[in-house]
């Protein structure tokens, strides 16, 4: 009992509702349909089939919003920083996919996300303020408390089933975080969206409004729960999973399976086997934009078995001395399907999944083929396999030693089985609700098994554990922290597995590690013209654009953002090269990205260091305007001389 009398407009509400349902959307009467229902002139304003929902135009103002945020390196968090190419990105994902969008636009081949449900007890981040006043871009991208970790106040709220917005607010969350996660796949690329009964429908609508509806690929059902949670009376134990790719031309890869039949119809000395062209037979891929994937592999002419099967290697000499470049039957380039590191693997071990040999074609020319052992097929529609119960994902963390800090944690064979039917060796796969990390692990895993140099990007909101929580007890006190050490733990248990069996593991490359990256302010100072309403305010604002720079901003934390703004990668190679000759020590150099590709300064300008620049061929060069300060004739001078040498030259 509340102690107030009865609601009348409310409960006259109710009554209508129960005889006309038809009548209300998200607990609210609409009153177009309610004068279609009883009126005579019925009219729908913009009749047209579309999905709409209170607030979808604020969803897009805030998809519209450029973000100034850049992310900051912390090597300290991170495992084999300078030399991994995994990412973990800490921050909230709306503003994570805008920093993202120029230096990994159309780069990712599998997006995999599990987002909220919208079950009525899920907290999470929807639009509803688009000012962009200081205070609100900050709160934006996540204010942090006097310890560090953001501020669940104003970022997380719970969305409620009793909210007259129960599930507009479920849409604006998700709709500019998929539209912009659109941008980042490749033209092959595919996306999985883990989803139930509570929003499938819409999620549905709103996939095929922006990913078109003709790029709808399936609705798979997973067997989620051996039990089932009971839903008026029917155990559900089902979950679902939409599929959608970029190009309605995509495919997706098929499985492999053990069981042997007539398409095996070679043998050696392991078993039955049949070849595979190694040449990626994809008409839209070849050295142009897969450029890890074209390299030589060398043939023995005088070294074949009774079967006309030569062997190979990747390096040249005196036995392996002909050349097989990717190329299709019009000879122009093409790519392989597997990278170096895997290809190492099968050249130099027999294993049960295959080896590398060649063929020579009826032109005399030889063809590089993969020799394999398992079959493939199609998956089907309904996934009922135990393996992907959500108490196997709950025994995986355990096995880890993270027992009870993660609820309902995704298992990582449904992760296998995901990137199996999506990724080649080589490709990039995001996960923007990271979880506790199994996207990771699966990456982790499938690379150890098969050799594959796989590369994932996990983005995950530091979002505060509850203190009454096992997680928060154990001393992880965001779910970031939770997947930092999850994917840690995996690791180190790979490490080991590696020291003490050594024979199982390839001689190459295995990435072990992951950089660690978190959403923040800029470096820079932002002009903002619109504050400017007087010639006070113009006059300070120039006095403090004298130095772009912000207070305290450190070296490193400005070169990746450059890096980031100017399109490069996050794992792009980076060296920092001194002047010759040596000068008086670290702080009179340059940073080269990708091989002299981009130059950064953040040193010192002066005429040598700018001829040893040039010297270098850079396609781009960004430096500090500071460090002209006092000395117009040299930067004249550089503009000229790099303008002379072709190189796109920027200050900031």
């Amino acid at each position: 009992m509340d102690g107030e009398s009865i609601d009348i407009r409310q409960d006259k509400l109710q009554r209508l509702k129960e005889l006309f349902p038809e009548l209300f959307a998200e607990n609210q009467l609409d009153w177009e349909k309610l004068k279609a229902a009883f009126g005579d002139d019925i009219n729908f304003a913009n009749e047209r089939y579309v999905l709409n929902w209170a607030g979808k135009s604020d969803a897009f103002k805030i998809l519209q919003q450029p973000t100034t945020a850049t992310l900051k390196p912390a090597p300290e968090e991170s495992v084999n920083f300078d030399t991994t190419e995994n990412l973990f990105i800490e921050g909230e994902n709306l503003e994570v996919l805008k920093v993202l969008q120029k230096a990994y636009y159309g780069k990712v081949k599998c997006i995999d996300i599990d987002p909220p449900y919208n079950t009525g007890s899920d907290s999470f981040i929807y639009p509803d303020k688009f000012s962009e006043k200081k205070e609100d871009y900050l709160k934006r991208i996540g204010d942090k408390d006097e310890e560090g970790f953001l501020m669940k106040e104003g970022l997380f709220r719970k969305n409620s089933k009793d909210s007259g917005h129960y599930h507009s607010n479920w849409l604006s969350m998700m709709y500019p975080r998929l539209f912009l996660a659109k941008n980042l796949l490749r033209d092959d690329g595919v996306i999985f969206v883990h989803i139930d009964d509570n929003e499938v429908h819409n999620l549905r609508m709103v996939m095929n409004e922006i990913f078109g509806e003709e790029n709808f690929f399936a609705q798979v059902i997973v067997r989620s729960n051996s039990r089932g949670q009971t839903y008026k009376q029917i155990a559900k134990t089902h979950e679902y999973i939409l599929i959608y790719t970029k190009n309605f031309e995509s495919e997706l890869n098929e499985l492999e399976k053990d069981e042997a039949n007539n398409d095996l119809n070679r043998s050696d000395n392991i078993g039955n086997f049949n070849i595979r062209e190694l040449r990626n037979r994809n008409p839209k891929f070849g050295k142009h934009n897969r450029p890890n994937l074209y390299y030589p592999i060398y043939v023995n002419p005088h070294h074949s078995d009774n079967d006309g099967f030569y062997t190979v290697s990747l390096v040249k000499d005196d036995e392996y001395h002909v050349e097989v470049l990717p190329l299709n039957s019009e000879k122009k380039e093409s790519c392989w399907r597997w990278g170096k590191n895997k290809c190492i693997i099968n050249i130099e071990k027999d294993t049960l999944l295959s080896n590398l040999i060649a063929k020579k074609k009826t032109d005399g020319t030889f063809g590089v083929f993969e020799k394999y052992r398992k079959t493939t097929y199609k998956p089907k529609s309904i996934w009922d396999d135990n393996s992907f119960l959500t108490e196997t994902g709950t025994v995986e963390l355990r096995e880890l030693g993270l027992d009870k800090v993660f609820d309902f944690p995704k298992p990582v064979s449904l992760g296998k089985q995901i990137l199996n039917l999506s990724i080649q060796d080589d490709d990039i796969v995001l996960d923007f609700f990271g979880g506790s990390g199994t996207t990771a692990q699966a990456v982790l895993e499938l690379n150890k098994e098969d050799g594959g140099n796989r590369k994932f990007i996990l983005v995950q909101m530091p979002e505060p554990c509850d203190e009454s929580s096992e997680a928060y007890k154990a001393g992880y006190k965001t779910i970031a922290d939770i997947a930092k050490e999850r994917i840690g733990r995996v690791i180190q248990k790979i490490e080991k597995e590696k020291a003490e069996k050594p024979d199982l593991f390839a001689e190459g490359k295995l990435d072990l590690g992951f950089k660690v990256f978190k959403l923040s302010s800029s470096n820079f100072k932002i002009w903002r013209g619109s504050e400017i309403d007087s010639e006070e305010k113009l006059v300070e604002q120039l006095d403090a654009f004298t130095d772009p720079t912000k207070p305290g901003a450190e070296k490193q934390n400005m070169l990746y953002e450059l890096m980031l703004k100017a399109g490069y990668e996050l794992t792009s190679r980076v060296e920092y090269i001194l002047p010759r000759p040596l000068g008086e020590g670290r702080g009179e150099g340059f940073y080269s990205i990708s091989n002299n590709e981009l130059i950064i300064a953040l040193d010192v300008m002066n005429e040598k260091l700018i001829e040893q620049i040039i010297a270098t061929k850079p396609q781009k060069v960004i430096t500090l305007d500071s460090l002209f300060t006092g000395n117009d004739q040299l930067k004249t001078n550089t503009v000229l001389q790099m303008r002379d040498a072709g190189v796109d030259f920027k200050t900031i």
